[in-house]
């Protein structure tokens, strides 16, 4: 039997749509690692992928003292990002887009419903990112990580209550996209129903567990939504 029209996976039809960026819109994950390792091999430490793990999702500064603790010798996040940013940045702009993520935009443009994107770059790392993803810019809305209304980053609720009340709705009437724990952890605490997009995993279908809804592809969300808005819902 078909679910109704009103719902997808037991979810209302959002009001509006936030997006992180890193790992959701855009590629960059992979990238942020190989930045952040070099910039720790550089003052001899090599970092586990658990401890890569950690780094996603948060605001740079943050992540920068937590690199700092795990090298053997005394350095300042000042010191790490001056050899890590310029790497970064050689990198950022070559990140594709993430399968999907273009056209699941474009669609839920042609709804006209609003959207945010709710990412712990900064504005200028985000204005690098997206040189070559105009179409990011059909996001109406943009919280960065240096946003001057944000009391705290992600896994913080903050990010996440600013990019729905910047958009004039409520938390829960959204549907936040992330990939990274911190930034899940941030939607929840906000009261958005939160999508995790986990490409690596191997999902056979959409599973939801802990008011999280794990998917494989951002097209799996265009195509139920086509299903959703085709029956005049």
């Amino acid at each position: 039997m078909p679910e109704p029209a009103s719902t997808l996976y037991g979810t209302s039809v959002p009001e509006a749509f936030l997006f992180d960026l890193d790992g959701v819109l855009l590629d960059t994950e992979p990238l942020h690692a190989i930045a952040w390792q070099q910039a720790a091999s550089h003052f001899g430490t090599v970092l586990t992928d658990a401890q890569l793990a950690q780094l996603q999702g948060q605001r740079r500064q943050e992540n920068a003292r937590l690199v700092c603790s795990w090298i053997s010798q005394p350095i300042s996040p000042e010191q790490l990002l001056a050899v890590r940013q310029p790497l970064a940045t050689d990198l950022m702009t070559a990140a594709p887009a993430m399968p999907g993520a273009e056209s699941l935009v474009r669609y839920i443009r042609s709804l006209n419903r609003p959207m945010a994107l709710v990412t712990s770059s900064d504005q200028n790392s985000l204005r690098q990112k997206i040189r070559h993803h105009s179409w990011v810019n059909l996001l109406q809305v943009q919280v960065c990580g240096d946003d001057s209304a944000l009391k705290a980053g992600k896994p913080a609720p903050d990010p996440y209550q600013l990019g729905a009340l910047k958009l004039n709705v409520r938390p829960e009437n959204c549907w936040a996209f992330e990939d990274s724990d911190a930034g899940c952890r941030s939607a929840q605490l906000a009261g958005c129903n939160v999508w995790r997009l986990m490409p690596s995993v191997g999902l056979s279908k959409p599973i939801n567990s802990e008011g999280i809804t794990r998917i494989q592809a951002l097209s799996e969300v265009e195509k139920r939504l086509r299903t959703v808005f085709s029956t005049g819902d």
